[in-house]
């Protein structure tokens, strides 16, 4: 039986026992569960611990800024926008790039950054038992340092870096953009409420999830809330929020986001008025069509946040009469959202409001429906509803009808996003390279048509787009579906990619060549991309062998190195190497010259250059010229050489100089005795012998579903200096096939061995109920509980429950012994 399945120990109302909720510190209001989230949990379809892990791992991918390589979990993202805000003398840098482009827009932004502070706010148990919590506090404060640096004055606040339409026009990696990268603001005279309302319920909540592990934080945040809530309510207007328009236009108006923002400072602050304020601007809301009902027919989004702030102030109100309008006008939405024939329903289950990030809407709406259907007051039929269909929405999302949408994780992920970094183009062009050189981890695609359509295309921008936003609700309904059903994170999860092909290299071909001269063309390349980075100082070698020159009687200074085509280089030599045998290089140096993985003429640089004799001279000979091995014979076919070593800042990048390595083309022995050493639901462990080889790298793991599959980059599953290894992320009673290689430290790949192996079918079999349930020594203050052992190999623990009312339970602890004390109890 699986560890997610524990047994439940039930306390009966008479038992004296107070209900164990998450309580709002500030009001006293019981915010907890009407029933037991275990007594909901039928199966965990999917290892939601992992899912979790991943969605939050996707913000790290989105960063814009200073990065600490120190501490990174991946090896292609890189510094990028350093020079933001430059251009308004302040510091902008930081933050989170949008989706697939580079431009920070601060609404979904900040709508995110809420998002997931709310999921901490409301589940931080999720993230602590996951292991996720500084993961995650840790990503939302990259979003909240930006915000404060965002707001230099009380009624200052730059909402926008950089241009929509001159970073749309061109697709390479953030780290080497070179657009100009304005910076937008709006203040008392060029107001935008909506944003800066947005980000003050940004900053609330923040100071709510800070305040235990860093007050110092947690004061800064409210303060800077406190003031921009104050900016967008003296202004309400939106009319200096201009440079966002056409990508982020606020449709719904202010109103929603005053209202969002005054019940995250009421919450964060205890200050009544904020909730007053809240409360205030309900009635600005909008409406559905020729009606005075509350909007419903929509989704909580990035625009429209009104869903979100009528759920909170219903729990926070002491008006009675808005406490029922707005519960009311929830259980509506929700009903819109969780019955077929309201919304529309794609025929394998999706709830479909739009094409435009279908999955966005869906898994926001399964957060909001498990919020709502953990607080005390929701009726408990309702909250199964809602719960089941929250579930229903997050497994379609991980590939409950066969493929994932969340890239990185399950069965047939997406593996074409429209995202420009994960591409990793050189060329300016989405279709350069036809595969995407790095995995987005745990970024949730837009999703499928109404018909379940869908195309795995990275030029598919409605469908295949990833944002900030779109995994900012998946991600607290994930927390709910770790909670309830369980599921285990990765342990030393990262996004460490092996780089399998060079990044900064020359390749050249003869342009001409006689008994008194040759003469090359050469291409300086720069298609980096672990990370893509600049180079201004780039330079190769071109290596020669003078024996003949010598030996004819001729010196250096017979042989003149000249450049009739050059993109930027200096061109020098012949310079010595090693004078002893004769061999020596020309120098060609691109210091000052931009070569990036920015297009078709940023990313390789021509130089033309001849080496020469006298014209009386006939005694060069080019074969035993180093760096004439291999080169193209063709004047319009270069080819890619080692023998031409490249060079960043004069540090050896790519290439073999002459005499520093006897090439190695063996490949190593092929691994042995390999065997499947564990089955799991999700996951196959495998063992080999080691071969023992003394310049051994390493093994490759592949996997396939299909049997007598080719081993290549896009089935590599794993690759370990070890015998062993756990291929994750599979699907639960399917069989797979592996194949393991041996590759040696010179790149040497073995032939591979194969095996096939089976993973676990799911345990669906609760365990026995507990007997003999006894309450011992019942005090004003105390019980003591006792219970019988259930007989079960696979028993876990057993969960205690304890509440006012048979249906009030909620988790008090779990233990593996059989009695249990609670001393913290009210008398009467």
């Amino acid at each position: 039986m699986r560890l997610t399945y524990r047994l439940i120990v039930a306390l009966l109302a008479g038992i004296l026992l107070l209900t164990s909720g998450c309580s709002n510190r500030l009001t006293g209001t019981d915010y907890s569960s009407s029933n037991p989230s275990g007594s909901r949990a039928t199966s965990a379809s999917f290892n939601y611990g992992e899912a979790l892990q991943k969605s939050i791992m996707f913000y790290e991918f989105q960063r814009s800024g200073d990065l600490n390589e120190a501490t990174s979990r991946n090896n292609w993202r890189g510094d990028s926008g350093l020079n933001d805000g430059q251009d308004v003398g302040l510091d902008l840098t930081g933050g989170w790039y949008d989706a697939g482009d580079h431009v920070k827009f601060n609404l979904p932004m900040s709508y995110t950054a809420t998002m997931l502070a709310w999921s901490i706010y409301e589940n931080k148990e999720a993230y602590v038992n996951s292991g996720q919590l500084d993961e995650i506090l840790d990503n939302i404060k990259w979003a909240t340092d930006y915000f404060i640096k965002c707001h230099p004055s009380a009624n200052e606040y730059y909402y926008q870096v950089g241009d929509g339409g001159l970073d749309h026009s061109w697709w390479g990696p953030s780290e080497v953009m070179q657009m100009e990268r304005p910076s937008f603001k709006v203040t008392t005279a060029s107001p935008g409420s909506a944003v800066v309302a947005e980000t003050a319920a940004a900053l609330a909540s923040a100071a709510i999830i800070f305040q235990e592990s860093d007050p110092a934080y947690a004061a800064l945040c409210l303060s800077h809330a406190k003031s921009l809530f104050s900016f967008a309510d003296s202004t309400k207007s939106d009319s200096g929020y201009t440079a966002a328009s056409g990508y982020y236009n606020s449709w719904s108006g202010f109103y929603d986001e005053l209202s969002w923002a005054g019940i995250w400072l009421y919450l964060a602050s205890g200050d009544n008025s904020y909730l007053s304020k809240a409360e205030g601007y309900v009635a600005n809301w909008g409406t559905e069509s020729q009606t005075s009902t509350i909007a419903y027919k929509w989704g909580h989004c990035w625009d429209d946040v009104h869903y979100g702030a009528q759920l909170l102030i219903a729990r926070a109100t002491s008006d009675t009469d808005m406490k029922a309008l707005l519960k009311e006008s929830m259980e509506r939405h929700l009903d819109f959202w969780s019955e077929p024939d309201q919304i529309t329903y794609t025929p394998k289950g999706l709830a479909w409001l739009s094409q435009w990030g279908s999955l966005r809407y869906a898994t926001t709406e399964a957060y909001l429906a498990m919020v709502y259907s953990q607080w005390n007051e929701a009726d408990p039929a309702l909250a199964d509803k809602y719960t089941s269909f929250a579930k229903d929405q997050v497994d379609y999302a991980l590939g409950s009808t066969g493929r994932s949408y969340m890239i990185g994780f399950g069965t047939n992920p997406p593996e074409h996003p429209h995202h420009r970094t994960a591409q990793g183009s050189w060329e300016d062009n989405m279709n350069v390279p036809a595969y995407h050189r790095h995995v987005l981890v745990g970024a949730l695609v837009g999703g499928p048509g109404s018909s379940d359509d869908y195309t795995d295309s990275v030029s598919d921008y409605v469908s295949n787009e990833v944002a900030c936003d779109y995994n900012a609700g998946f991600t607290g309904a994930l927390s709910y579906m770790y909670g309830l059903y369980g599921g285990s994170p990765i342990s030393g999860l990262n996004a460490i990619e092996e780089v399998d092909e060079p990044e900064i290299y020359v390749a050249a071909c003869i342009n001409g060549s006689g008994s008194t001269y040759i003469e090359i063309r050469a291409y300086m390349n720069n298609i980096s991309g672990w990370p893509a980075r600049m180079g201004d100082n780039l330079s190769f070698r071109y290596f020669v062998d003078l024996t003949e020159v010598f030996e004819a009687g001729y010196s250096l200074s017979d042989i003149s190195v000249s450049s009739n085509y050059n993109q930027g280089a200096t061109v020098t030599g012949p310079i010595a190497y090693d004078a002893s045998e004769n061999i020596y290089y020309v120098l060609v140096d691109f210091a000052g010259t931009l070569i990036y993985p920015g297009g078709q003429s940023a990313y390789k640089k021509e130089v033309q250059f001849r080496i020469a004799l006298p014209a009386t001279a006939t005694v060069w000979d080019n074969s035993n010229d180093y760096s004439y091995t291999g080169i193209g014979t063709s004047s319009n076919s270069p080819v890619e050489m080692t023998t031409i070593p490249a060079y960043d800042q004069g540090v050896l990048v790519y290439g073999e100089e002459p005499g520093e390595v006897i090439p190695d083309t063996e490949a190593p022995a092929t691994p042995t005795l390999l065997e499947v050493s564990q089955s799991a639901l999700n996951s196959i462990s495998l063992d080999w012998a080691d071969n023992g080889e003394s310049d051994l790298a390493g093994y490759r793991v592949y996997s396939s579903t299909t049997s007598g599959f080719t081993p290549s980059s896009s089935n590599l599953a794993a690759s370990t200096t070890s015998s062993s290894a756990v291929v994750s992320s599979l699907s639960s009673g399917t069989s797979y096939y592996f194949a393991v290689s041996a590759i040696d430290r010179s790149g040497n790949e073995s032939d591979v061995i194969l095996i096939s192996g089976t993973t676990a079918e799911p345990d669906l079999i609760a365990p026995a109920v507990p007997e003999d349930l006894a309450a011992l020594a019942v005090s004003a203050t105390s019980v003591d509980l006792t219970w019988s052992a259930v007989a079960d190999e696979d028993l876990a623990e057993y969960r205690i429950y304890r509440g006012l009312t048979a249906t009030s339970l909620s988790v008090l602890t779990n233990t593996l012994g059989l009695n249990y004390s609670d001393s913290s109890l009210t008398p009467s």
